[in-house]
């Protein structure tokens, strides 16, 4: 790894950006130095919008891709060579706007009443109640369930934030069905139950 990048990684480190962001961003400004063969601060520019043309024209990203790739070198150049003025120069492409997939409620039943155990039926109504994302989920732990107060706290989820959901009845009820079933000690989900479906956490 280049000084440049080493400083880079240490600046997002610094700002307390996830391991996974920090990484990407590096993969992404070294794929931008790789493509010019030369070190990112001996670029401008020009090769900045050469590089966000050849990301559309000659690979085919979508924009939500090279957002992506938009923010790590706006952090490279802004946040790392304190070029401030070339904020400007990258910019973000416009994102065509869509409206979600909405199911109904009769869908939404259907597709939770499909699942094959409990375990997934909880997972999937834990999912769909809470609008949790999926990492979230796989780190939600017992401790988080609050049924005093009818919260689920989800623990350093976008961004490294905290935040409390409502906990309706109806999935206090099935989680607590579950949590005699499958009696998990930590983790609310255990992982391990996908790989060994017979497996319990309450069998050891």
């Amino acid at each position: 790894m280049t000084q440049l990048l080493k400083k880079m990684l240490e600046e997002l480190q610094r700002r307390n950006y996830s391991s996974r962001t920090a990484k990407t961003y590096v993969r992404i400004v070294r794929e931008f130095a790789e493509h010019f063969h030369q070190s990112p601060d001996k670029l401008g520019p020009e090769q900045i919008r050469q590089y966000q043309a050849h990301l559309f024209q000659a690979r085919k990203l979508a924009p939500s891709t090279v957002s992506q790739r938009v923010s790590a070198l706006r952090f490279l150049f802004i946040k790392t060579l304190r070029r401030h003025f070339l904020a400007d120069c990258i910019p973000f492409p416009k994102s065509p706007k869509r409206l979600p997939t909405v199911l109904s409620p009769e869908e939404v039943a259907l597709l939770i009443n499909s699942a094959r155990n409990l375990y997934h039926r909880a997972l999937l109504m834990t999912l769909y109640s809470t609008a949790m994302r999926r990492a979230e989920l796989c780190r939600l732990k017992v401790s988080d369930v609050d049924s005093q107060r009818m919260m689920v706290r989800i623990a350093q989820g976008k961004g490294g934030r905290d935040r409390e959901v409502p906990l309706s009845p109806l999935l206090l009820q099935t989680l607590r069905v579950y949590w005699r079933w499958m009696k998990p000690k930590t983790f609310l989900f255990p992982a391990v139950f996908v790989h060994f479906p017979g497996w319990k956490a309450g069998h050891v």
